[in-house]
């Protein structure tokens, strides 16, 4: 590939106006963001290819190529270093450049900061998450989401990415809800949408174009929709109150460039139905709804961007239909860009994509999809390329990857980073008014502390943290929930001066990891999770029974205070849990737990508030 000036010479509509002209099949091309995971030069069985696509392969640039291909959304296993991002980026853009319309692609990720983020934690600054922002709004208001959004984007954009998928903007009003809970703000829809706004703004100041999301919402959901199809109950004033709040105001206030779909069934916005693969009759979700994508969110709301689909290999659609109907039924709703449509892991799968083309072009043919409307998406899609700088603008790879090391993890960022975990540190009980009572669990001296943590690299950054910060030398044990001895446990409980622990819940989502190519990991995580959690519960317990000062750690969603809180002294929420490839490292992206040390060392109060209900019961 070329990696110096050729990038730029050869994008001639890049800062041009004109829409050019395309035939149906190129408008379609232009309508998929692929999925390039994992490559495999060699076949293998569907879906078993796990090699990670680093480098471009011919084959997969000539694809983009041919078929004048709009946009790639990346995955943490594409992303190693920063030269290899600014490489493997660059030529995508030539390979779409190369093509004859010519239009650069729209480069795309999930980093949306805490539970979800794709880049190494070591490499770039990932915060604490849009729940952690939700915590400091009390009294920081927007400020962190504003920082939070300039830093994204900052770091995003010198490695050619050009797209993310954030924020979140769903309203997390249900406890139990398995895939969004931290990733939202607040339960509030005012607070979810200011913060929303101001992330939005901040992101798209800087060029970076952002994606809101799950569009209707998926904050009253107990179905995680990479598993299956959720259904919201809500009533229709309700969905206009809660749900669809925040994209009402963030469409007036900041014309946000993308706006995802959600895999939900909304039976109050939209009750008809549609027969699935196994012949099932079932509402229609709002990625495929017309009423919800055209009726709700283009005439009622205004929306006048790019509509993009949630991951189509997603159970709550792949499920139910063929990949080629979701797409045809998509676009048919309104939708402009079809996500992850097809699996192209191996050589073998290649031919899938000019099969979809056809298939497409058929649907339009036969006005499945109109024709009119297909020029009108091909026209968002267009424009949204032409108003943002989606070329980098260094001429060369070093000059590029040297623009990008200066802005990834650097010291500015990182110290937003711990301002963030710092600011959004709550304590839950006692009420701050106890000041008696905080003074006694403040860590002084030389103590003997032991922490029962979810795993060993939670447990070590923790310690790492501890030993940083404190004045004194502290002695301190661990107890990994994942360790499967546990037989000097009562000793270890008995030694200690404070017990400190930490859970996590609820479990990793397949939106953590990556997505459904991870069907086979989550089952294994949630058998480890299952037995984290008997363990911790067996022994919550002996700390009581042996009368020993316990701080609780809700280190995700807070909601689980509810049935833990009742065993500690101090019971604190960090409202994320994340720890960098080095865990012991400071300054380097484990912030949660370098704020974390230094409330316990009494050396910060932790000033968040819960953005949440949370109930507290009573030991």
């Amino acid at each position: 590939m070329n990696n110096n000036s050729e990038l730029t010479k050869t994008m001639p509509n890049s800062h041009s106006n004109k829409i050019p002209a395309a035939s149906v099949k190129q408008m379609l091309g232009q309508k998929l963001m692929l999925d390039l995971r994992y490559y495999c030069e060699k076949p293998v069985a569907a879906g078993r290819c796990k090699t990670p696509m680093t480098k471009l392969p011919p084959e997969l640039a000539k694809l983009i190529r041919d078929y004048d291909i709009g946009g790639i959304i990346l995955f943490a296993e594409n992303l190693d270093n920063i030269q290899q991002i600014v490489q493997l980026n660059r030529d995508l853009q030539q390979a779409a450049t190369s093509s004859p319309l010519q239009q650069p692609l729209f480069i795309g990720i999930d980093q949306e900061g805490g539970r979800v983020a794709r880049l190494p934690r070591s490499l770039a600054t990932s915060f604490s998450g849009n729940m952690a922002i939700g915590a400091t709004y009390a009294e920081h208001g927007t400020r962190f989401a504003s920082e939070v959004g300039k830093v994204l984007a900052a770091e995003l954009l010198p490695l050619g990415i050009n797209v993310n998928f954030a924020p979140t903007v769903d309203v997390n009003v249900n406890p139990d809800n398995p895939v969004i809970n931290v990733r939202a703000f607040s339960e509030d829809p005012h607070q979810v949408a200011e913060l929303g706004a101001a992330m939005t703004q901040a992101m798209q100041q800087q060029g970076m174009i952002a994606a809101l999301k799950h569009f209707p919402g998926h904050g009253d959901t107990a179905v995680d929709s990479h598993l299956g199809l959720p259904i919201v109950e809500h009533s229709a004033e309700q969905i206009r109150q809660v749900d669809l709040y925040p994209y009402q105001h963030i469409i007036q206030q900041q014309n946000p460039g993308m706006i995802m779909t959600a895999h939900i069934q909304f039976p109050a916005l939209d009750d008809s139905t549609f027969v699935s693969k196994q012949g099932e009759v079932m509402i229609k979700p709002a990625t495929l709804s017309r009423k919800i994508l055209h009726g709700v969110l283009r005439q009622e709301l205004g929306y006048n961007g790019v509509i993009v689909t949630d991951a189509l290999d997603m159970a709550g659609i792949s499920k139910f239909f063929t990949h080629t109907e979701a797409v045809i039924q998509t676009f048919s709703a309104g939708a402009d860009i079809a996500l992850m449509p097809v699996k192209l892991q191996q050589p073998a799968e290649l031919p899938a994509l000019a099969a979809l083309l056809e298939q497409l072009s058929q649907a339009v043919a036969d006005n499945i999809i109109p024709k009119a409307e297909l020029a009108a998406s091909y026209q968002r899609i267009i424009k949204l390329k032409q108003q943002y700088p989606l070329l980098p603008k260094a001429n060369s790879v070093s000059e590029q990857v040297q623009q990008a090391t200066a802005a990834l993890g650097s010291l500015q960022h990182r110290a937003s980073e711990l301002a963030l975990a710092q600011a959004a540190i709550t304590q839950v009980k006692p009420p701050h008014t106890d000041a008696a009572n905080d003074e006694q669990l403040i860590i002084k001296k030389q103590q003997k502390l032991l922490l029962i943590m979810p795993d060993q690299a939670k447990a070590s950054a923790l310690a790492a943290s501890l030993a940083y910060y404190s004045k004194a030398a502290l002695t301190i044990d661990i107890i990994s929930l994942q360790q499967t001895d546990i037989s000097d446990v009562a000793a270890k409980i008995a030694k200690a001066d404070v017990v400190i622990s930490g859970f996590i819940s609820p479990m990793q989502s397949l939106a953590d990891i990556g997505g459904m190519d991870d069907m086979t990991g989550i089952r294994t995580i949630a058998a480890a999770y299952q037995r984290q959690k008997t363990i911790f519960e067996l022994l919550l317990p002996k700390v009581v029974a042996a009368n020993k000062p316990h701080v609780y750690i809700s280190l995700r969603a807070p909601y689980d205070i509810s049935d833990y809180g009742q065993y500690a002294d101090l019971v604190l929420a960090t409202y994320a849990y994340n720890t960098a490839e080095d865990p012991t490292s400071i300054d380097a992206g484990n912030a949660t737990y370098q704020a974390l040390a230094q409330v316990l060392l009494g050396q910060i109060k932790a000033g968040g508030q819960l953005p949440v209900s949370v109930k507290m019961s009573q030991h």
